[in-house]
């Protein structure tokens, strides 16, 4: 799974997903997007299976690029801990997607092919999509 090697702070407050992506909001790389229409936390296992549908619908053809990252640790206490005691240890890392923000790209496939894969990929995701077409011109 995806997480960061080092971070600065190792029991963080949680992110803010409200509000609009002022960030990775245009296609960069590929052809191909899938941009997040609503906002929420994604994490590195949704990421992940989100990857694999793609890649395995494409069948490793074309080129994928992940455009977000699962940078925020989220703490969880134990299902039956009494209250108190202190903050839970590190449960998951999750990344917040805002409203607007384009999760991945991909190049080197047929349109219909990408829409496909990407249609797969948002059913393992917690955010409602859409798909971006770079315009040919």
């Amino acid at each position: 799974m995806l997480q960061p090697k080092k971070l600065k702070h190792r029991k963080p407050h949680r992110p803010d997903v409200r509000g609009n992506a002022t960030q990775k909001t245009e296609l960069a790389f590929g052809s191909y997007g899938l941009k997040a229409v609503t906002g929420s936390w994604v994490s590195d296992r949704q990421i992940e299976a989100a990857r694999r549908a793609m890649t395995r619908f494409v069948k490793r053809g074309g080129k994928i690029w992940i455009r977000i990252f699962p940078r925020f640790p989220i703490t969880a206490k134990g299902g039956e801990i009494r209250m108190g005691g202190g903050k839970g240890s590190v449960d998951r890392y999750v990344d917040k997607v805002k409203a607007g923000t384009v999760m991945f790209e991909m190049d080197g496939i047929s349109e219909g092919v990408a829409r496909e894969a990407f249609r797969l990929a948002s059913h393992k995701l917690p955010v409602r999509t859409k798909i971006l077409i770079k315009n040919e011109s």
